[in-house]
Formats: C-alpha cells, structure tokens, sequence
C-alpha cells in the first residue's frame, strides 16, 4: 500500500532510522538492558552512562547545564510538573497565573485545574497574527502573582512568540517564567542563556525522537523551585519518581544532537518547501494565510480556504496527502480550532481551514504535488458548492 505523503510534521514526526538504531541498543538481551537505578553490576552501570549521555545531549541543543534536565513523559506532563508544581511551591506567596488564550491543551487544562483550587488565572488575548501584548502582560501581573506560562511556538500557526522580551517582563517583577518549548527547540534557535526563563517543557516526537519522552529544563542558577507530581524512589532530583525508559531517553538525547547539527541547513530547506507550496497555493483565489509568514517557523502554513469546507477538503485529499486542520489533541472534537478563533475568525473560517507542515522527508517533488492535489481538489469543491 502505497503511503499518502505526510504534511503533519507538527502532530508527530517520524522517529529518524539513526535515532532508532540508537534506541535498540537498549532493548535487547544482547544489549545494555539494565535499570539505570541499578548501581551494582555492569548492566546498571551502562544503562545511567546511556542516560547521562543523552542529559548533555539534551541540554547542548538549549544551552543548558545536564543538571537542569529533568526526564518526563513528554511536553504534557513537562507542562503539568512546571504549573501545578511551582503554584504548590509558592501557594503562600500567592495564587496567579498568566497565561495565553492561544496555549496547547496541556498548559490550559492544568490551569482549570488550579481554578478549581482557588487560583485566579489570567488568559492574555492575541492579535490577529496571533501574537500577544507585552503591555497587557504587564498589566495583568498583580502582586499575587507567582508564575507566567507562555508558549513559544504555537502548534497551529506556527507562530514565534517573543519570549525573551516576555522572559525580560517576568524577571523584572521576580515571577517565574515557563515555557512549552516543544514545537520550537530542534527547529528554531533556542538558548537559555540568552532567555530569562526558569522552566522549558520539551518533547521528542517533534524532533525525529520517540513519543513517550520529554523532559523540563529547570533552571538551576537562581533555583526554580517546584513541588513534585509523582512520588516514589526520588528519581531525577526528587522531582519524578519512576524507572527511567532508557531507550527512549537515549532515542530522545540522539535526536536531539541530530538536531543541533541538522538545524542550520534544515530550516532553510523547509523554508523554501513552505514558501514553494504557498506560491502554488496563492494563485488560488480567496486562500489566506491564518497567522503570520513573518514570525513563524520554517516548515508551517496554516491557511483559511475560503467557502471551502474543510472537512471535505481534507477527505477529498485522501488517499494522496496526510492533513490535518489542527492540534492532533484535539483533532477528534468537532469544535471549531480555539486557537484560529482567537485570531478572529468566525468558526465556520476556522474549519475552513489547514494545517500544512513540511519536514526532514518532504521533497521538492512532495510539495508540488501536494500542491497539485490541493489546487484541483480545492476548484472541485468549490464548483460544486453554492456558496461560491
């Protein structure tokens, strides 16, 4: 059976051949098996080198100390660890949160979580390229107000956040920072020492790594200090208890040095793979971009098909294109993208529209048939549809 090419490189990415040869040394019998908890015999001995390896690996990609990193399940429990755990932390100091309308459902549902404790949580708005204002973050903070969540890249649009300037506000006022870093290390440059922010949740499978791992960066100089989730046996510093997966942490460190040297020539790669497609695209009439070209990531266009319906379209590009009309999260609800309608557009805009993004295995030759397929499915409805 032939594949449908794949334009979903923000829900997943496929895990790199090099990336999985590394993780099947820590599988079999024949191989280095053992707990890295366990400290008296070879086994154990190899299992945590093949874990701290991948800690430095992890931390070179951001710039961060190995001691920072600390092994979760992925960006969603990064996220939960990061927000319940320094509002616990600091419940005496006070009980606010700020936050943005447009995060993934692992930041917003934590903090509904903390609204159900007694915490009051502020949802700064966005404009309609999606980005936020830094005079109404500044506004909103109170002296109550003990943690800023705000995500890098948003994992619908694409869009870039100014997280250093947000960083720059939070510190001034002596509040902890946190950022969902997971659609942008491994793609964008990110580097901690330039970014005053104390917590980064991140994930592996956006970056040719297995799903089931991640990690938060937790600032160590001044100290972040949070409570943990998960009790039992005090792995990772006390703040997750649990056995660690070595495979897929080893999978994680070894996707993330491919990253670091793969990035520089990659983004640009993928920027002319997006610029292409939206080339094609734009010689459609009534096909807007959701967000801005300017300030997002290479490899993504998120785009409003005007009196088109999406659902439709996206059936219709089947079995030749694998697209999506947003978050993989909350891909099975039939609402309206919270996030394309925080920038404006009506819900009937927001199914209306796609999420295309390119990655590591698109070609040239992938994009312009993608292209094709769309143009000719696109004109095939809309001369069937009375709206147009």
């Amino acid at each position: 059976m032939k594949h449908p090419i794949y334009l979903d490189y923000m829900a997943t990415t496929p895990v790199d051949p090099s990336v999985a040869e590394v993780m099947w040394r820590y599988l079999t019998p024949t191989g280095e098996f053992g707990n890295p908890a366990s400290i008296t015999h070879v086994y154990g001995w190899r299992a945590k080198e093949a874990v701290e390896t991948a800690r430095e690996q992890v931390a070179g990609l951001i710039h961060a100390e190995p001691n920072e990193i600390i092994w979760t399940s992925g960006a969603t429990e990064s996220n939960n660890l990061a927000i319940k755990g320094v509002t616990e932390f600091f419940q005496e100091k006070g009980k606010h949160v700020i936050t943005c309308i447009t995060e993934h459902k692992a930041v917003l549902d934590p903090c509904r979580y903390l609204e159900k404790k007694g915490y009051e949580v502020t949802y700064l708005p966005v404009n309609s390229r999606g980005l936020i204002n830094l005079e109404q973050l500044q506004q909103a903070i109170r002296s109550d107000t003990v943690l800023i969540s705000i995500m890098h890249v948003n994992n619908e649009i694409g869009v870039i956040q100014d997280i250093v300037k947000v960083g720059a506000i939070a510190k001034q006022h002596g509040i902890l920072f946190h950022v969902d870093a997971a659609q942008s290390v491994g793609k964008i440059a990110v580097d901690v020492q330039q970014i005053p922010v104390d917590l980064m949740s991140l994930a592996s499978h956006k970056v040719y790594g297995p799903k089931g791992i991640g990690a938060l960066y937790v600032r160590r100089k001044p100290r972040a200090r949070l409570t943990p989730q998960i009790h039992g046996g005090g792995h990772e510093l006390g703040l997750r208890s649990g056995t660690l997966a070595t495979h897929q942490i080893a999978g994680m460190g070894a996707a993330f040095a491919l990253a670091q040297s793969l990035m520089p020539t990659e983004s640009i790669r993928l920027a002319h793979l997006r610029d292409l497609l939206w080339q094609q695209l734009a010689e459609l009439p009534s096909v807007t971009i959701n967000g801005s070209l300017q300030h997002c990531i290479p490899g993504m266009l998120n785009i409003h098909v005007h009196k088109t319906d999406g659902e439709s379209l996206i059936t219709a590009l089947q079995p030749t294109l694998a697209i999506s009309s947003g978050s993989a999260c909350t891909s099975a609800e039939v609402e309206p993208s919270y996030v394309l309608t925080a920038l404006g557009l009506t819900g009937e805009e927001a199914k209306n529209s796609l999420r295309i993004c390119v990655g590591r295995y698109t070609t040239e030759k992938d994009i312009m048939t993608a292209a094709t397929c769309l143009k000719e499915k696109i004109q095939w409805l809309r001369g069937m549809s009375p709206l147009w």
